[in-house]
């Protein structure tokens, strides 16, 4: 590949600005996951939640054409990034607890396994597509998420630590990327395109949803997320004040 060309500066700078982009939803599950653990686990929770995270992209990145064409793939993807984002805002009602240290940190891990399993594929569709074909540009884009998801999870667990709030809205932005994998399905756009065409347009990389459902599926994720976590805490607590009692 001819380094000098404009091209390959063109490609080296989308995958440069994809990975800002994405890798930010890698580091608020890996936040989310990590803030209940021990000060002395919560780096051992991001470098391994990190590992997670970059090696299902690599796996992701040997068979992404064949995971692409399977039917309600982003559907049942999406109806378990809902469930993982519930979990995270109603597990320990959003305060840290004592648990055997052991089974935290692995339980944290899990949790950023599948999360990121979910999340991966269209990270790795969108690196794959800015590389054009060109495996420098494709390895050099999943070693960039690394350093990204580490240092953006260090941030945002502080910033989780410090203010609490912030963790509806990390579970609410993974119900926003949960609407959108729900829409994207193959079935689904073959749905909403049989339904109205105008709601599906196609572009370099395929069939997407237009602005209109693709917004509509994200907002009501994302809505989904925090009322339906809110309701679940609110049953929640009467129950451990009356078992208290």
């Amino acid at each position: 590949m001819d380094f000098t060309t404009p091209a390959f500066w063109v490609s080296l700078l989308q995958i440069i600005w994809i990975d800002l982009l994405l890798s930010g939803d890698n580091a608020v599950v890996i936040a989310l996951a990590c803030r209940s653990l021990p000060k002395a686990q919560r780096k051992w929770g991001i470098l391994l939640g990190a590992g997670a995270a970059v090696s299902l992209r690599i796996l992701f990145a040997l068979a992404v054409s064949y995971l692409l064409g399977v039917p309600f793939l982003k559907v049942v993807g999406g109806l378990l990034l809902l469930w993982i984002a519930i979990k995270l805002v109603t597990d320990n009602g959003g305060d840290a607890h004592e648990v055997a240290a052991s089974d935290s940190l692995w339980k944290a891990v899990r949790t950023i396994a599948i999360a990121d399993a979910v999340m991966s594929l269209d990270n790795v569709v969108a690196i794959a597509a800015a590389a054009r074909g060109h495996w420098e540009l494709f390895v050099f884009g999943l070693l960039l998420t690394i350093p990204l998801i580490i240092f953006g999870s260090q941030l945002l667990l502080t910033l989780l630590t410090r203010f609490p709030i912030l963790i509806w809205a990390g579970a609410a932005l993974l119900g926003w990327i949960a609407g959108e994998m729900l829409v994207g399905d193959v079935m689904a756009l073959s749905w909403l395109q049989h339904l109205n065409p105008g709601l599906v347009k196609m572009d370099d990389h395929g069939l997407h949803p237009a602005a209109l459902p693709h917004y509509a599926a994200s907002i009501a994720g994302a809505l989904f997320v925090v009322t339906t976590g809110y309701l679940l805490r609110g049953r929640t607590r009467p129950a451990e004040a009356g078992h208290g009692a």
